[in-house]
């Protein structure tokens, strides 16, 4: 076998049920896949169902077959918090100490006046809400007045919304560079995110020019240990942005859920450059885990499954798949639109790994980190325990 390479595929927000801490986080009801399976009378993916999805919790319409053409199991987070952002730096094997800052009312009157100095703008809203509903609420006195929107959420984000007709994207993202500069230390929020959107009063839409400003990891990842051992890293969707393009050698940007499985199977067919591609599928949690839509999010789950089918027939016989989620947004809990504290689904196969293996409920995220790093032949990060030796090929010299 050829060196082996890896891709990381996230699932956004397709948690698989209440994580041993999510009391905490006032989320012991969640159960994302589960939840949106029966409240669609079932899921239809044949191709997840194969790979071992049906083992990892119970699941409407999708069976837990045994043997698995995958090896399966589940991710407990240990990171505090509940964002893209801490779920994918501990995916990539960096666990924090303490969670991001949340302004669940609002970011202080002296942190806006100083941004707004700064920027060169003025803002409304500066509340936590959806990011449909206020732009629905304000979007008319933003056209009238010039003033951006700024929100957050229960995340630890600074939001700012503004129409393409009253600021262009272009400034929008130069007005969030500034915002995540300022935005340090006490107040260093996980993402900056820009948001313009279209339309008229009654009809608003969020556009695709979405932006994420990340903070730079506070410590090393596999990424940066991939670019150390000089081993290409390539990123599909907001991974790039996740990690502040640290570590990554080829961002490839993706509107939603289609480019990024076509850009990722583009990659496993042609691509001889990388050996560590990590995707993510944001449209799970942004188009129906926030906008309490199981129907939605039932259907793109089902859309995903006939992607993943193509994904899987053009693997080489080096490659390593290892599909996961970075947190749960339980869609059917309509008193929230936020993300919940979930375990995250493991699943890993590949031509010539180990298929059928129950690898447990795993103690943390990095594990995935522990075991790219093994895989790769590369030094582990300081958190996680690799299931390498369980799942590697059989012969020693692979």
């Amino acid at each position: 076998m050829s060196a082996l390479r890896v891709t990381i595929l996230v699932l956004d927000a397709c948690g698989i049920g209440a994580s041993p801490d999510a009391v905490a986080y006032g989320d012991t009801a969640a159960a994302t896949l589960a939840h949106v399976a029966l409240a669609g009378g079932g899921l239809n993916m044949p191709h997840a169902e194969k790979l071992g999805l049906g083992r990892t919790c119970d699941i409407m319409g999708i069976r837990p077959i045994d043997p698995s053409r995958g090896s399966y199991g589940r991710l407990t987070p240990q990171s505090p918090g509940k964002d893209s952002t801490t779920g994918h730096w501990e995916l990539a094997g960096l666990v924090l100490d303490r969670a991001f800052p949340l302004f669940p009312d609002g970011f202080p009157a002296e942190l806006v006046k100083e941004f707004e100095q700064a920027a060169g703008v003025s803002v409304i809203g500066n509340a936590a809400a959806s990011g449909t509903e206020i732009i629905a609420r304000l979007g008319e006195e933003h056209l009238r007045t010039g003033k951006l929107i700024l929100y957050t959420s229960a995340d630890s984000v600074f939001q700012l919304a503004a129409h393409e007709s009253i600021c262009s994207v272009p400034r929008l993202y130069e007005i969030c560079g500034i915002a995540r500069d300022l935005l340090q230390e006490k107040y260093a929020v996980a993402r900056v995110i820009a948001r313009p959107f279209t339309g008229q009063p009654g009809s608003f839409v969020r556009t695709p020019a979405r932006r994420d400003y990340s903070l730079r990891p506070s410590g090393e990842t596999i990424l940066d240990t991939a670019e150390s051992a000089g081993i290409r890293v390539m990123s599909i969707g907001k991974i790039y942005d996740l990690f502040a393009g640290r570590g990554i050698s080829t961002a490839i940007k993706a509107a939603n859920n289609d480019e990024v499985m076509a850009s990722l199977i583009q990659a496993l067919e042609s691509d001889t450059e990388h050996r560590l591609i990590f995707a993510n599928c944001v449209d799970f949690d942004m188009l129906w885990g926030h906008r309490n839509d199981p129907f939605g999010f039932a259907r793109a789950l089902e859309e995903f499954d006939v992607r993943l089918g193509n994904l899987l027939s053009v693997m080489q016989e080096n490659d390593l798949l290892i599909l996961t989620a970075d947190h749960g947004c339980d869609p059917t809990i309509t008193s929230s639109t936020d993300h919940t504290r979930e375990y995250a689904p493991l699943l890993v196969c590949g031509p010539q790994i180990k298929a059928g293996l129950n690898l447990g409920t795993r103690s943390g995220f990095a594990d995935v980190a522990a075991t790219v790093a093994d895989a790769l032949g590369m030094p582990r990060p300081a958190a996680g325990e690799s299931f390498w030796t369980d799942i590697r090929p059989e012969d020693p010299a692979q």
